[in-house]
């Protein structure tokens, strides 16, 4: 295990229906910053991978994203953690763009600017779309209830079966780095 790819929303940080608008907006799940660390401290490089149709539909603009990410970089500062690249989709659901995901075009650059393919890559997200784009890639996805995970479940799509599934960041690492 070298490469863990994390959704934003709903895994690190607290999710919205409304859209995470602003930094003060952005709150990380307990436990969630420490599990990044982890992975940091056992040679992991963490990537970030997350849809932010807030800016096609104009909720926020790509600096107030960049605000938001310097906000998350410096509170994982704090747990001596690190994400190593974030690569993020701008556009609507109706641009019809191949990063959205779940589309795996986000995924594929994150393998690209690691000089690496996804085959035994973690993806780790909170929602179909998540899984969808790791299944497409490749990679392995893994759900976590936190964030829009639960409504996920629910509705008990196909895709699920026989995947791993947490009931947060921290637990789906602390079991990746004990069965690694």
């Amino acid at each position: 295990m070298k490469l863990i790819i994390l959704d934003r929303d709903g895994v690190i940080n607290e999710d919205s229906d409304d859209y995470i608008k602003s930094p003060d907006e952005w709150i990380a799940i307990p436990g969630s910053l420490e599990a990044i660390a982890r992975l940091n401290r056992a040679g992991v490089k963490v990537a970030v991978a997350t849809n932010q149709s807030g800016i096609a539909r104009k909720y926020f603009s790509i600096n107030i994203l960049e605000l938001i990410h310097d906000k998350m970089t410096r509170s994982l500062a704090h747990v001596d953690g690190h994400i190593d690249t974030i690569v993020f989709c701008p556009h609507g659901p109706d641009d019809g763009c191949e990063c959205r995901k779940p589309k795996a075009g986000m995924l594929q650059q994150i393998a690209d600017h690691f000089g690496c393919d996804l085959n035994g890559v973690y993806v780790i997200g909170d929602s179909l779309r998540d899984i969808q784009a790791a299944q497409t890639a490749g990679a392995e996805g893994i759900l976590v209830r936190t964030g829009k995970g639960l409504r996920t479940l629910a509705a008990k799509p196909s895709e699920l079966d026989n995947l791993a599934i947490f009931d947060d960041l921290s637990q789906a690492v602390d079991n990746l780095l004990n069965n690694a």
